[in-house]
């Protein structure tokens, strides 16, 4: 029988949105730089597990590896945090900048180093006490179609590749890495009749956050 179920109805049961990141919040361009003195790297020992295989990120003290992420996805998470919706990655690579990311971001599942992204996809369904169709996942490419299939709300961006882009039930109109990540939350949100109300929330906090500021300084 045809799955007939539109993307708006998939949309409006979303209660956990998970990205994968490289071509998805990013435009998939990895650049390597030399590691600034005295940095801390707190993935070395994740990325180490996965020595000797391609693919998973950097092993290396003097070299970091830097990613390019876009503000309108930030926005969007906090928005998703406000309206209720967990958020979270999994990913192949290991990156420390991915790490500062989502610790910035204040995602709720980070998950680096995953080939077998279905796996850790099932654990958090398990954690959240939710079904697969209260989770939506948006991927770019052929090792994101395992949740895609198995997922209530499959979410491909502008630039993923054509299997992935006719498992998704819904396709973003941004590439990764120039707003796919909004595109995704937005779409959610407003199923679910909800973005107005939290851009509201959010500019109230931030309008709350600037004044506790101003006041701080004041008394310095």
């Amino acid at each position: 029988m045809p799955d007939t179920l539109s993307a708006k109805l998939r949309a409006k049961k979303i209660k956990l949105l998970l990205f994968d990141v490289d071509g998805v919040l990013t435009d998939g361009k990895i650049f390597v730089f030399p590691a600034p003195a005295g940095a801390s790297q707190t993935v070395l020992d994740h990325a180490a597990q996965h020595g000797g295989v391609g693919g998973f990120g950097l092993q290396s003290q003097t070299l970091i590896e830097a990613k390019g992420f876009h503000a309108h996805d930030g926005t969007a998470i906090s928005l998703a945090r406000l309206a209720g919706i967990k958020t979270g990655l999994i990913t192949k690579r290991v990156s420390e900048t991915v790490a500062l990311r989502a610790r910035d971001l204040k995602m709720d599942y980070v998950h680096q180093g995953i080939q077998d992204k279905l796996t850790v996809f099932e654990d958090i369904l398990r954690q959240e006490g939710l079904r697969p169709a209260e989770a939506a996942f948006v991927g770019d490419d052929v090792i994101d179609l395992p949740i895609m299939r198995n997922c209530g709300f499959a979410i491909a961006v502008a630039n993923a590749r054509k299997e992935v882009k006719s498992a998704a039930h819904y396709v973003t109109p941004n590439p990764g890495g120039f707003g796919a990540g909004r595109d995704a939350i937005d779409f959610i949100l407003t199923a679910q009749g909800t973005l107005e109300r939290v851009i509201e929330q959010y500019l109230d906090e931030s309008s709350n956050a600037a004044a506790s500021s101003d006041v701080g300084q004041g008394n310095m």
